[in-house]
Formats: structure tokens, sequence, C-alpha cells
């Protein structure tokens, strides 16, 4: 990683915070996979499952932005700590239903919905910490090593998630990601204030939103990237829904087959993660690149003739996803500045992840009416159709650039 993580490490609070960060990634995916499975043993329909998906993401698209302003305005680490205590006692709700047999559809979408409301305020808090506890100089190496810990956690989560499942029971699965949010409390909550080059707190006033939007549209790079990241939030992160329409219907391989599925995805994800992260520089560019491989590789994993080939295929597809997450997210961050950062933040994950909660209804209402196969060919089809537009938008904005740039006679000429 160009040699940066090394001095990050030596920082106790770089330490504590990416400890908390692996063990509440891992906890996070074993959540989900118990969740996703559980809805697709109580209902059968991968559509039940997009439901599920879309309830936990869809309440970024209503309060996200404004859980960008608080974010802004408190104290980022106070706020984490809030939130993770929080999602410790949903969890805890869950393993009681679960593990007293009293759990039905209607509890896990309720659960879901309320995750959906904490991640909506914890999302942008938690991103704009990053900055926070390791300085601007070394926020991309920050952010990638993040994203690439986040992605460890999705090769310990989804394998434990299996294990448990498959032997005992969705409830234990609960029960220690319960475990693990109280973990990631006490890990946060031993970072000294004195140790965070803390963002200046902006003061409640009118308009705060309106100044974060007005930044990104005074930047059409900016602006365009974090459109590309809904279209591919919309497109790209439909994981829990195909792999289990692809464990369940295709190749019959139960929760150890989503499990596995997962965490090859989470193998690839890192190596795209630890690449992104390698990179001297990210631009729109970059970005571009990262969609357009994802759409290539999504497209071919639909139509791979043998269960070996697309467990292959899925690591590829892992690596483009997180090789575009991690280059949009350190273009996102580097961009704003940091008495805005809550703002961009708190638009960008609404983007990314609204998008998602779209994308998880429309994946299972394809995976239904054309198949698991061409639902996902269809997606990577609409993928690669987004890359194209938004890489047009982008050079006719440097085109415009460029025409402005020149002496007035000369433009006029042009």
């Amino acid at each position: 990683m160009s040699g940066a993580p090394v001095p990050l490490l030596r920082r106790r609070a770089v330490r504590l915070y990416l400890s908390a960060q692996l063990l509440g990634s891992s906890g996070l995916w074993m959540l989900r996979m118990a969740t996703d499975w559980l809805v697709l043993e109580l209902t059968g329909s991968p559509a039940a499952v997009g439901v599920l998906v879309a309830l936990q993401f869809l309440p970024l698209l209503v309060i996200g932005p404004y859980g960008g302003v608080v974010a802004d305005r408190h104290d980022k680490r106070r706020l984490v700590l809030v939130t993770q205590a929080a999602s410790a006692g949903v969890a805890a709700a869950l393993a009681a239903l679960t593990l007293a047999d009293a759990v039905v559809v209607w509890h896990l979408y309720a659960a879901s919905l309320v995750l959906g409301l904490i991640t909506a305020v914890e999302m942008p808090a938690r991103q704009a910490l990053v900055s926070e506890v390791a300085g601007q100089s070394s926020l991309q190496a920050t952010i990638s090593t993040n994203n690439a810990l986040h992605q460890g956690g999705g090769l310990v989560g989804p394998a434990l998630a299996g294990i448990v499942i498959s032997g005992v029971d969705q409830g234990l699965a609960y029960g220690i990601n319960a475990l693990v949010c109280l973990s990631v409390v006490a890990l946060l909550g031993a970072i000294r204030p004195s140790e965070l080059e803390r963002a200046p707190v902006v003061p409640r006033a009118r308009g705060q939103l309106r100044e974060g939007v007005r930044f990104v549209t005074d930047r059409p790079r900016l602006a365009a990237v974090m459109v590309l990241a809904g279209f591919m939030g919309a497109l790209g992160l439909n994981g829990p829904v195909v792999f289990a329409a692809f464990a369940d219907g295709v190749w019959d391989s139960g929760a150890q087959g989503l499990g596995l599925y997962n965490s090859l995805s989470a193998v690839g994800a890192l190596g795209g993660a630890l690449v992104a992260a390698r990179l001297r520089h990210v631009g729109p560019r970059v970005v571009l690149l990262g969609s357009g491989l994802f759409a290539v590789t999504e497209t071919a994993a639909a139509y791979m003739p043998t269960h070996a080939s697309f467990v292959v295929a899925l690591v590829a597809v892992g690596a483009a996803t997180l090789f575009f997450l991690t280059c949009a997210a350190t273009f996102v961050q580097l961009a704003a500045a940091p008495s805005l950062r809550g703002r961009v933040l708190g638009l960008y994950s609404p983007l990314l992840m609204g998008g998602h909660a779209c994308g998880a209804l429309l994946q299972g209402w394809l995976a239904e009416h054309l198949g698991v196969r061409h639902g996902l060919a269809v997606t990577g089809g609409l993928a690669a159709l987004a890359t194209v537009g938004v890489a047009i938008a982008l050079v006719r904005v440097r085109r415009r650039a460029d025409v402005e740039a020149l002496p007035e006679p000369v433009a006029q000429a042009r």
C-alpha cells in the first residue's frame, strides 16, 4: 500500500479503530447472512430477501443526508458509540426471538428497518471519523486499509455464519453479533479524544444540508462519481439476493454454499481493495475503470456453466466491486472539505446504499421473472450502460472546462 499503512499502525487510535472495524464487519456479515437465509427458509422467495435488503437501506434515502448534518454538528466518535450500542440491542432481540423459535418474517423486516435507521446516522459519522483517526495526510491509505479490513470481516463472518447456521441455529449468530457490537463500543471508547485530529464541529444553523448539496453540485467530477456510485449501488451491490438465489435455486448448495459464495467474493474484494490501496492517485477515470470491470465480471458470472467456474468468477466480481468502492470512497472523501465531510458523505451513502435497496428489489424481481442467471446478466448490462453514460458526461464536462480556460477569442472560435 505504498508503504503508508505501517506508520499508520504505530498510532494507538488507528490500531483501535481498525480492530473495531474488523470485528464490526465480521459481525455484520454474520448477521446479514443469517437473516438472508432465515427469510429464505421462512418464505422460499428470493424477492422476500430483496424486500429485507431494501428495508435495511431505504432509510438512508430518507434521512441519510440529515445523518450527515448530524455528523458535522456532533462528536463523531460519540455518535458511532451510541449507534453501535443500539445495534447490539437489535441483535440481542433477534437472538432471543430466534432461540425461542418465535421469530416470524415481520420480525426480521422490522429489525432490518430499525437497523437501517441506525445506519443512516452511523454511516456518515463512522466514515468521517476515519479522517480524524488518521489525519488528512494519510487519508487515502487509511480508507483503503479500512476497506480491506472490512472485507477481512467478510471472510470471517460468512464462513463462521455458515458453520453456526448449519450446525446450531441462526439465533447463536445473532447473539455473537450483539457481543461483537459491544466489543466495538469498548474499542472505540478506548480512543482518547486527544488522539484524534478533530474536524471542526459546525454550529447548528439553517441551510446546512443545502450547503452540502451546493458543494457537490458545484464540482461536476465529484457529482459524477457520486451519481455513478448510486447506479452501482442499485446494479452491483446485490450479493445477498444473488448468492441466496444461486445457493437455493441453481447449485442447491444450501447455507454452506451461501457462506462459501460470500467468503470467495470477499477474497476477491480484499484483493481489489489492496490494489486500490497501492494507487498513488485516484481520479474519476480510475473509478470508471472499476465500474466497467464490475459490469463485465458480473455478466460473465451469470452464465458460468459449472459450480467451480461460478465460484472462481465470484472472486473476480468481488475484486472489481471493492476496487470501485475503494476508489470512489477515496475520491469523495478527499474531495470533501473537512467541515463539510459529514454532509458530503451523508449524500454519498444514501446514493450508494439507497441504490442498493432499490437494486435488491430489482434483482429479486428479475430472479423470479427471468431466472437467476438472466436476471444477473441484465443488471450487469445496465451497470455497463451506467458506466458509459457517466463517462460521456465527464468528457463533456472536461471539454467545457477546456473551452472556458482558453482566451476569449479562441474560445469563441471553438
